[in-house]
Order: structure tokens, then sequence, then C-alpha cells
């Protein structure tokens, strides 16, 4: 050591190099920031977009809460942004919701005729009136809160809590929800449940000590077998010209830019 260095300071600075020198070894090994999970808000407006694409046919997903129709899939009506239909209950519980913050709302006096339809393809005591007062209700900021946390607590929360406890990340938490919005959370052959039980019968998840992209494979085999067994959903291009693509890509943390097809109409979010 020369004799005009004082001792502490060249320690702090021999400490110094050292950090330095691990932090470099680090990135150049390719180490990064954690990436997002899907309930982050730029990650969850991805997924937003990529669901109406499929459903809406646009990523405009916020002009979707006055949108409703019978696609003829046998649950009735079809509804908002995620598409709350009258036969599953879902739809029941959400103007049930509204109504509950929003007493003499235009959706209000169907509750009896929604509660008749629950389970059923019916339009008995809706019809006409009932379209007309859900897009109505579309302008009330009450019925879109009421929307956003409908679908939060029904499927999105659900579906991501289940994607983390999994090991997966953004692309796979949106996988699940993407799923878990068009086949509800059951455990039946044909519903989330069922179709997360098959998956796991051919690939383990990560937390089980599985390849991510295996097992990820395995449960799109197993979506789109679902899928299959209904004329309405048969047509696969969500998974195969979207879902497969980011999966083929590596993208596992769905990062954009981002370019698929959904029903042959092709979608780019950009980087």
């Amino acid at each position: 050591m020369h004799a005009n260095v004082n001792p502490t300071t060249g320690r702090r600075r021999a400490r110094t190099l050292v950090a330095v020198a691990a932090v470099a070894v680090l990135v150049g090994a390719g180490c990064r920031t954690p990436a997002a999970d899907l309930d982050s808000p730029a990650k969850k407006d991805i997924a937003m977009q990529l669901v109406s694409s499929a459903e809406n046919s646009t990523l405009d997903w916020r002009a979707q809460y006055g949108y409703i129709e019978d696609i003829g899939d046998g649950r009735g009506y079809t509804g908002g942004i995620i598409g709350f239909c009258s036969g599953t209950h879902d739809m029941l519980e959400l103007v049930e919701r509204y109504t509950a913050a929003a007493p003499g709302n235009p959706l209000a006096p169907y509750l009896p005729a929604l509660r008749a339809v629950d389970g059923t393809d019916s339009h008995a005591g809706l019809g006409a009136g009932f379209v007309a007062a859900w897009r109505t209700a579309a302008d009330d900021p009450a019925f879109r809160a009421a929307q956003d946390a409908e679908r939060d607590r029904v499927y999105f929360g659900p579906a991501v809590g289940r994607a983390k406890a999994d090991g997966l990340r953004a692309l796979g938490q949106f996988i699940y929800y993407d799923a878990i919005v068009m086949h509800g959370p059951g455990d039946d052959p044909v519903s989330f449940g069922g179709i997360r039980a098959t998956a796991m019968r051919t690939a383990r998840t990560p937390a089980q000590g599985g390849s991510e992209v295996d097992y990820l494979d395995a449960f799109l085999d197993a979506r789109v077998a679902a899928m299959r067994t209904e004329e309405a959903h048969s047509d696969t291009s969500r998974v195969d010209t979207a879902q497969r693509v980011f999966l083929g890509d590596g993208n596992l943390d769905l990062d954009p830019p981002l370019t698929w097809h959904v029903y042959g109409d092709r979608f780019t979010i950009p980087g």
C-alpha cells in the first residue's frame, strides 16, 4: 500500500470495485428486473385487449360495456366486457351487484326474469326491452364498475392466482384467464378445472418442477379439445394463431410488441 492512501478509503474502494464487478457479471449472464405479472396495470390492459380481439373483434375493450347479443351457444344473452351470460349465472350476479350499488337502475326490473332463465338459453321476460336497458345502463359509471368488479372476482383474480401458484408467468396467467372466461371455472372436463387436470396428466407445472413451455403446450392441447366439443367455439384460432404464437416465440412474459390473428383478423399491440 502506498503511504499516501487512506487504509479505510482503500478498503471501501476495493469493496465497491468488487460489487461493480459482480453486477457486471450478472448483467452479462442475462440478469434482468423480474417481469410484471398479469395483474400489473399494463399487463392487465394487454389481457383485456387480447380477450376483446377474440370476443368482439376489436382491441377497444372499454367500448364493450354495452355489448349484448345471443351468439347461439346455448348460454342465452352474452354481454359486457367479458361476456357475462344470462344462462350461466354470472349475468344475474352482475345485475344484482349493480342494483345493490344503484337501486332503480334500468336493469333492476329484469332481475326476476334473469333469475327465472338462469341455467337456460331462454329469453323469456327479457327480449328487446332488456337489450335496450343493458345498452342504456352501459353509460352509467356504476354499471361499468360492477362489470369490472365481477370480471375480477369471478374470472381474472382466480385465474391469475391459480397460475401464479402453478409457477406460471404472464403468458401462462393469460392462458388461464382466457380459458376461464370461455369455459367457466368449474371442474367438469370442458371447464377450466377439467382442462387443467387433463394438462397435468400430460405435463408437470413449473411449481411441480416441470417445463413451463411443455406444460402450457399440454394445457393448450386440452383447451383446444374442449373447444371442439362446442360448435360455437369450434374455431380455435384464439389459441392456434394467438396464444401458441406467443408460446412459440418464447414470450413467457407476454411482453409487447405482440402480433396475432383471430378469426382471420390481424391485431398488433406495439412495444
